[in-house]
């Protein structure tokens, strides 16, 4: 039988969520979706000094929001539970004297200020101090004491760390589904650390295990793990386990091109780095993007389709997506282009469930919906949305579709209000006065007949008009705007431009 296909995405709660971890779990969801696989979230917090109250709620919330949430984690249990490292403590520390027990790890008792000296003697002769086969005898630890010993040392409380036993002169062979094949030389591995005095392992010890007792068929996390994989490897052969499948993700780079992306180019760029705010940080939620376009732009983020496709419902990426396609170098994270995707995805949307978001917005952030209808917020956002990014864009592009304008355009007004306007603009006040049937075309028709039979050129009404009726020379068709405020209130504006300019 098949092994099923089960991967895991497994944050840390030291803080929210990066652009670059959503991608991790991106990448996870569709490997397993393809696969008819099961994504497990799993919770890291080994490290209870950098625990972070609030940041597994955040992960969670934000894998909701974009559309990819777990199958397996906390609160959602599939037999494999717990999901929390925290919760799973009393789980490890077998395994570590299991190691010990193979001869395949020992104890150390060098306290950090033995360490510390080591690191400082090396330092003063140009070396680097590596805990590993070349000193191990000589520092302390249970390969360079007696059993009785190690015994004593152990029965007093005295504190220790469990170190894996990294072995000589041998070649690693490592195959990664995005590198293909490493090779790695043992004689430049430390001895890592895989438990801690305090009775916690790290995260070498924890990962393992976890992978193993989880039923994990592939790990797909990010590069900066990949110098963890010949001890991960080393760790599976100790154990006698059947190793998953690895794939180490490219970074995700600056817009420069030069570094990993960060919190900071953000801040100083002006883009959000997470999918929700944290604190003072906007989140891609917040600054008004569709999960479905950040989850489109985060996919090719690193991954190619091997066609010209841009454009890719989650769908159609669980169909498309595979390991063999995703880059081995950093993707370039451009800003610009994200705000292409989220208008891509705005254009594709109906108008009633824009109408829907720009009213909420409408009432949030002015406090009224100004009383307008359902249907007239439709075609507000009908003649307005080819010009958005963002919802948010709505106010700006159609201000004067819910206020008369109280200031004009000032440059606009000196070149277009002549001295003669203001009579011109009295007498198209009569004209449409007179139309009984105000839609678009009518008011057209009308005011064009109008302009021929008085000898006016265009340019002498129409840009006037568009002045009084908007406040700008902007907008879109002139005559729509005129028919959807109706003609009380277009004359009214015209009688407002006329006084006021």
């Amino acid at each position: 039988m098949e092994k099923k296909i089960r991967v895991r995405f497994a944050p840390s709660p030291t803080g929210p969520l990066h652009i670059g971890g959503v991608r991790t779990a991106l990448f996870n969801y569709l490997f397993a979706k393809k696969h008819k696989g099961d994504f497990i979230l799993r919770i890291e917090d080994t490290d209870q000094n950098r625990y972070v109250e609030g940041t597994e709620d955040y992960i969670i919330e934000a894998l909701n929001w974009c559309g990819i949430p777990f199958d397996e984690g906390p609160e959602k249990d599939g037999g494999f539970g717990p999901y929390r490292q925290s919760e799973r403590k009393s789980i490890y520390k077998k395994y570590a004297e299991e190691l010990i027990a193979k001869g395949k790890a020992y104890y150390a008792f060098d306290s950090s200020e033995e360490l510390d000296f080591h690191r400082k003697d090396h330092e003063a002769k140009g070396k680097t101090f590596i805990y590993n086969w070349h000193n191990r005898l000589k520092l302390n630890n249970s390969l360079s004491r007696t059993p009785e010993e190690v015994q004593k040392r152990l029965i007093s409380g005295k504190d220790y760390v469990i170190r894996f036993l990294s072995p000589p002169d041998e070649k690693l062979i490592l195959n990664d589904s995005i590198r293909g094949e490493i090779e790695i030389d043992t004689n430049i591995l430390d001895d890592k650390v895989l438990f801690k005095s305090d009775g916690m392992p790290t995260y070498h010890l924890a990962n393992i295990v976890d992978d193993h007792l989880m039923e994990i068929s592939h790990v797909i996390r990010g590069e900066e793990w990949l110098p963890s994989l010949a001890l991960h490897l080393q760790l599976y052969n100790a154990f006698n386990w059947e190793a998953p499948q690895f794939a180490h993700l490219p970074l995700i780079m600056k817009p420069t091109g030069k570094g990993k992306l960060s919190k900071r180019d953000g801040e100083k760029m002006g883009f959000p780095v997470f999918p929700l705010s944290w604190n003072e940080s906007i989140g891609y939620r917040e600054a008004g993007y569709f999960p479905e376009a950040v989850i489109n732009f985060l996919a090719l983020l690193g991954w190619n389709p091997g066609t010209e496709q841009e454009l890719f419902s989650l769908e159609e990426l669980v169909d498309t997506f595979s390991l063999e396609r995703v880059n081995k170098s950093g993707a370039r994270f451009d800003p610009e282009k994200t705000k292409w995707y989220n208008q891509q995805y705005l254009q594709k949307k109906n108008d009633t469930e824009l109408a829907d978001l720009f009213r909420e917005l409408l009432v949030s952030t002015k406090g009224t919906d100004f009383g307008k209808s359902e249907l007239y917020i439709q075609k507000v956002v009908s003649l307005i949305k080819e010009r958005a990014t963002f919802v948010s864009d709505f106010w700006e592009l159609g201000s004067y579709f819910f206020e008369a304008p109280t200031e004009y355009n000032e440059k606009a007004a000196k070149k277009q209000w002549k001295e003669n306007t203001p009579k011109i603009m009295g007498q198209l006040v009569s004209v449409t006065e007179t139309i009984d049937d105000f839609t678009s075309e009518n008011i057209e028709a009308s005011v064009k007949t109008w302009i021929t039979k008085e000898g006016f050129s265009f340019g002498q009404v129409m840009a006037p008009l568009r002045l009084a009726i908007v406040g700008d020379l902007k907008g879109p068709h002139l005559f729509d705007i005129m028919e959807l405020i109706g003609n009380e209130e277009s004359i009214g504006r015209i009688h407002s431009a006329i006084s006021n300019l």
